[in-house]
């Protein structure tokens, strides 16, 4: 009977913790973010920040919403982040915390907007056509 009464407090601790989620894209770069009250601590594919994008810039980049806001001490932040490579995971990152972070509160929803850490970054990469080296560049014409 312990057992079931130690179960039941677990699922009510759980219940209490409340996660926000937020998903960021940037190029072909998906992650999926989920923000937790804490201490500050922040993993991306169980590795530490600072371990997976190795430049103190992508870091901070990464960051950015934490430093607008000023709160980055108070959120643990776990990120699943698939496709591209590391400049667009670090965009969809920045873009899927930012979305979380409006999701747990809507007033600060203006200090982001202004900062522009909530609009997706649309660019891509434009795909090969037929007939030329590479999406927009022709082979050299030779007239004779």
């Amino acid at each position: 009977m312990a057992t079931a009464t130690a179960k039941t407090a677990t699922k009510e601790k759980a219940v209490q913790q409340k996660i926000y989620r937020g998903t960021g894209r940037r190029k072909s770069a998906v992650a999926s973010v989920i923000l937790k009250e804490g201490t500050g601590k922040r993993t991306i594919n169980g590795r530490d920040f600072k371990d997976y994008f190795h430049s103190d810039v992508q870091n901070m980049v990464a960051n950015l919403p934490f430093s607008v806001l000023g709160n980055a001490d108070k959120w643990d932040v776990i990120v699943n982040a698939t496709g591209g490579g590391i400049a667009g995971q670090m965009g969809a990152v920045r873009l899927g915390i930012a979305r979380a972070l409006v999701e747990q509160s809507a007033e600060i929803k203006p200090a982001l907007r202004h900062a522009n850490l909530l609009t997706r970054d649309a660019r891509v990469v434009e795909r090969k056509k037929y007939g030329r080296k590479k999406a927009r560049k022709h082979f050299q014409f030779s007239k004779r």
